[in-house]
């Protein structure tokens, strides 16, 4: 595909002196390749380590524990209340420090490299938004639902399971995409520990090109083209999900 538009993406450059480098410099395209699959990686991690503490932190919350609903509620204040990136930059530079190195033959390296920081810190940081989206979710699960499973016998761990979360995620969903699409804009701020997604690939080509217009023009169809695809992806489970007569 390269040998085939990079004579189209030089000859623009030549006529009118728009700059896509990465469309006709093999060394430009390496590091755009590069920054697209580092940063889908980092986007599907992070959204899952979102969803799993979302999940595990909606469950505490209704836990007969005062202690643990207490440490929810603190983590959830904590991190709702303090932007991410400065919450990136705590856990790259603050604990990253104390977690111990590995020796490589040589020379050493962080055990936890800063890809990994960052799926920790901003799944983290979505996972405080995605417990009080489950727990709005568990909340408007009809009583006489639970009522019913409480009439088949169902324990309280079993009702939770089998009846509660199904419909909370359902009752979930809407929100739960837009703190979705907001978490994976959230990603591009990884560039800051050197994350090599695509603010960073891209900002190492305008660098060396100068061509910073070109650069952004293609930062924001990248990111406009990933929200739309998960738009998509969550409006047609929220239709397939949908359960008649409840949520309407």
């Amino acid at each position: 595909m390269f040998e085939f538009i990079a004579p189209l993406f030089l000859a623009l450059q030549k006529a009118t002196g728009l700059n896509f480098s990465p469309f006709y410099n093999e060394y430009d395209f390496s590091r755009l390749m590069t920054g697209v699959q580092t940063s889908l990686l980092l986007i599907v991690c992070v959204l899952i380590v979102s969803l799993i503490v979302g999940l595990l932190g909606a469950a505490a919350q209704r836990s007969q524990f005062r202690v643990l609903r207490f440490l929810v509620a603190a983590y959830i204040a904590m991190f709702r209340n303090t932007p991410p990136v400065v919450q990136l930059l705590f856990f790259y530079f603050g604990l990253g420090a104390l977690t111990p190195q590995v020796d490589m033959g040589g020379w050493y390296e962080p055990m936890i490299s800063s890809f990994g920081w960052a799926v920790i810190a901003l799944g983290i940081f979505g996972g405080s938004y995605n417990v009080e989206i489950f727990r709005a979710g568990i909340e408007a699960v009809p009583e006489t639902t639970l009522e019913a499973s409480e009439a088949l016998a169902f324990s309280p761990v079993q009702t939770f399971i089998h009846v509660t979360m199904p419909l909370a995620l359902r009752f979930s969903l809407p929100a739960l995409a837009s703190n979705l699409i907001s978490l994976a804009k959230t990603t591009s701020i990884a560039y800051v520990i050197a994350v090599p997604e695509m603010t960073y690939a891209l900002s190492g080509v305008w660098n060396d090109s100068l061509n910073v217009g070109e650069m952004m023009t293609l930062l924001f169809i990248y990111y406009i083209s990933v929200v739309a695809v998960i738009g998509a992806i969550m409006g047609r489970l929220e239709k397939r999900l949908a359960v008649p007569g409840l949520g309407k």
